[in-house]
C-alpha cells in the first residue's frame, strides 16, 4: 500500500511506539523516492536512507536521542544528495492541521529572531487579513501515507494509544492512507474501560495488521519498554539495521515486558545506586543541575525538549526540593504534571506516563500551552551560541568548506519567544560553541521588549546561557551576553580565553556557591542515580564507554525493581 513517491509519514516519538515492522517491511519492499515528513527523522529515517528508499526530507529535527547524531542522514545531508528542509515545530503542526481541516491554508506566530522562514519553501509572512499583525502563513501538508504503531485496536478498527502521543492525531488526519501495526486486537467495547488513552477512529484507518512486537526495539507502553541495550548493538554498526532490527523469535524479552509493569512508587521505596557516593565533591554536571534548578519555583512550568538529560535533572531536582509546585512536562509535552520519579534510562517513560495528570500530543500542547504563553522555562542545549544570544542547532560550517550537520532546532525557533523564561545551555564551553555569530540562527529571542511581548500575549523575563564555566544574562540595553557568575574555582581569564567574542563581565560577578550535601544526595540518589546527566559532558569518543556503564546499571536497577514486584 506504500508506492513510489509517496510523501510518508511515521508517527511514535523518539524511541517510543516507533512502527519499527512497518519501516522494515517498506525498506525491504519497492517503494522508492519517498518524501520523508515527520516532526522527527531519527531511527525511522535511518532505515528508510539505508534502503535508499528516500527522495526528500522534511524535518523539525533528527537525533538518535543518547546515540547522538544519525550518521546516515548527516552522510546525506552534508553530502547534500538529497533535499533537506528544515520546518519550524509550529509551521509543521498548522501545514497538517490545513490538510486535517480541508483548508487552503493555516496562520501561525512567526519565529521573530530566527532563520526559519527563510528555510521552509513553502512558508510565508503575511498580513492577517483583519489586523494587519504580520503573521505565518503555509498550506496544507497532505500526506500520502502514515505508518502507526500502537498497542491495540479493537476488532472494528479504532485504534489506541498510551501516553504522549506526539503528531498522530494531526497526521492521521492530514493523511490518505493510514497504515497502523498492533500489539492486539480487542473486543469491541474493551477500549472504553481502559482509562487515559488516545483513540484515532476507524473510519480514518486504511489497514492494520496485528504484529506483536512491532515496535521493537522501541516502547509500545503499556506492554513493553525500549530495548536500549538492543539500540546500542545495533547502532555501533555492523550488521544492516533492517537485519538488527528483527524481532527476536521468540518476540520481546520478558524482562521488557516485566518493566514496563513497574510503578513509580516502586522505585520511590527502594534505594537505589549512585555514580557518585555522597561526600565526593560535587562535579561540574552537578554544581549546573543545581544552579539550572534554582532557576524554577512553585508557579514554573518546565517542559523537557527532545534531548535534554541535564533539564530534565534540573526540573526534577526543583521539584523534588524547594519547588513541588512546579509543573513539569516530558516527552515534548506529551506527558503533563510529572511527579519527580528518578531518571531510570528503561523506566523514564513508564514513570512519567503512569504520574502525569494527563497525556497530550504536540499539537494540542502547542496552541494550549506554548502559544498561550503557559510554559514558563524550556530550558535548552545549544550547540553554538554568539555574543547576542542567538542559537545554530542547524549546521555548523567548516574552514576548509562543507558543513557539520546538527540535528536541527526542533520547535526552539517557536518557543523561544513563547516562553517567559530564555534559558540556554552549553556543556563543553569553548571558542567553537560560544562565537562572535552563529553560521546559521536557529532560533532565537525576537520579542524583547516586555510591552511588545505583553502585546502578543507572552509574559516577560530575562534570558540567560549557562556553561560549564559561567552564566551569562543578556544585557537589554546592549543586546549582548554578560557574564554575571563564574563556576567555583574559574578565573575570569579562563572563561574569556574560551570564548570566541571579548568577554564583559558584571560589576558584581561573583562564583556560584557549592551546592550543599543534601541537594547532591537526592540528586544522585533520587533523581539522577545513573548519572545520565553526564551524557552530555563527553565527547563522541567516550559516549560510547559511558553508555555501555550506563547500560549496565540500568539493567541491574531495573531487574532489581522487576524482581521486587513480580516474584
Amino acid at each position: 500500500m506504500v508506492a513510489d513517491g509517496d510523501r510518508l509519514g511515521v508517527g511514535g516519538h523518539h524511541f517510543a511506539r516507533l512502527p519499527i515492522a512497518l519501516l522494515r517491511a517498506v525498506a525491504g519492499g519497492k517503494a522508492r523516492d519517498l518524501r520523508y515528513c515527520a516532526w522527527a527523522g531519527g531511527l525511522p529515517l535511518e532505515i528508510l536512507l539505508e534502503a535508499d528508499a528516500v527522495a526528500s526530507i522534511d524535518i523539525c529535527f533528527s537525533s538518535l536521542d543518547i546515540f547522538g547524531l544519525p550518521p546516515r542522514f548527516r552522510a546525506a545531508a552534508e553530502a547534500e544528495r538529497l533535499p533537506v528542509r528544515d520546518w519550524t515545530a509550529l509551521a509543521m503542526i498548522e501545514a497538517l492541521r490545513a490538510a486535517q481541516q480541508n483548508l487552503p491554508s493555516r496562520t501561525f506566530q512567526l519565529p521573530r529572531g530566527s532563520a526559519m522562514m527563510e528555510r521552509m519553501p513553502t512558508a510565508r509572512s503575511v498580513a492577517d487579513p483583519l489586523t494587519g499583525e504580520p503573521v505565518g502563513a503555509v498550506p496544507p501538508l497532505v500526506l500520502d501515507t502514515l505508518l502507526l504503531h500502537a498497542p491495540r485496536a479493537d476488532e472494528s478498527g479504532n485504534v489506541q494509544i498510551v501516553g504522549a502521543r506526539a503528531l498522530d492525531l494531526a497526521m492521521a488526519g492530514a493523511a490518505h492512507k493510514v497504515l497502523v501495526t498492533v500489539d492486539e486486537i480487542v473486543p469491541v467495547g474493551i477500549l472504553a474501560g481502559m482509562g487515559r488513552q488516545t483513540v484515532i477512529y476507524r473510519n480514518q484507518v486504511s489497514a492494520i495488521a496485528k504484529v506483536p512486537g512491532g515496535a521493537w526495539p522501541t516502547s509500545c507502553l503499556p506492554h513493553y519498554v525500549t530495548d536500549y541495550e538492543a539500540l546500542a548493538s545495533v547502532l555501533a554498526g555492523g550488521a544492516s539495521l533492517a537485519d538488527g532490527l528483527a524481532l527476536p523469535k521468540d518476540g520481546v524479552p520478558i524482562r521488557l515486558r516485566k518493566a514496563a509493569g513497574i510503578s513509580a512508587a516502586a522505585a520511590a521505596h527502594m534505594p537505589l545506586p549512585a555514580v557518585h557516593a555522597a561526600p565526593a565533591p560535587a562535579t561540574v554536571d552537578e554544581v549546573m543541575a543545581v544552579r539550572l534548578a534554582a532557576e524554577l519555583d512553585n508557579d514554573s512550568f518546565a517542559s523537557a525538549g527532545a534531548v535534554s538529560p541535564l533539564a530534565n535533572v534540573a526540573y526534577r531536582l526543583a521539584k523534588a526540593t524547594h519547588a513541588p509546585g512546579m509543573i513539569i512536562a516530558t516527552m515534548s509535552c506529551g506527558h503533563i504534571d510529572v511527579a519527580p520519579s528518578p531518571l531510570l534510562l528503561s523506566l523514564i517513560e513508564v514513570f512519567d506516563a503512569e504520574t502525569a495528570a494527563a497525556h497530550a500530543g504536540g499539537d494540542d500542547t502547542y496552541s494550549a500551552l506554548y502559544q498561550a504563553g503557559a510554559v514558563t522555562h524550556e530550558i535548552i542545549a545549544a550547540a553554538q551560541v554568539d555574543r547576542f544570544a542567538r542559537v545554530n542547532n542547524i549546521a555548523i560550517r567548516r574552514a576548509k568548506g562543507g558543513f557539520i550537520r546538527l540535528p536541527g532546532q526542533g520547535g526552539m525557533a517557536d518557543v523561544a519567544n513563547m516562553h517567559r523564561d530564555c534559558v540556554l545551555y552549553v556543556t563543553r564551553h569553548s571558542p567553537l560553541s560560544l562565537v562572535a555569530e552563529v553560521d546559521i540562527v536557529s532560533s532565537a529571542r525576537g520579542l524583547l521588549d516586555a510591552e511588545e511581548r505583553a502585546r502578543h500575549g507572552y509574559r516577560t523575563s530575562g534570558t540567560k546561557l549557562f556553561t560549564d564555566l559561567c552564566v551569562f544574562e543578556l544585557d537589554p540595553a546592549s543586546g549582548e551576553l554578560v557574564v554575571t557568575e563564574l563556576m567555583p574555582g574559574v578565573g575570569r581569564d579562563t572563561v574569556s580565553r574560551a570564548t570566541g567574542f571579548p568577554v564583559r563581565f558584571a560589576e558584581r560577578c561573583g562564583e556560584i556557591a557549592a551546592p550543599d550535601g543534601e541537594t547532591i544526595e537526592i540528586l544522585r540518589r533520587r533523581i539522577d542515580p545513573l548519572g545520565l546527566r553526564r551524557l552530555e559532558f563527553v565527547g563522541a569518543r567516550e559516549r560510547g564507554v559511558l553508555i555501555a556503564e550506563i547500560l549496565a546499571a540500568d539493567r541491574a536497577v531495573v531487574d532489581a525493581l522487576a524482581a521486587r514486584e513480580q516474584p
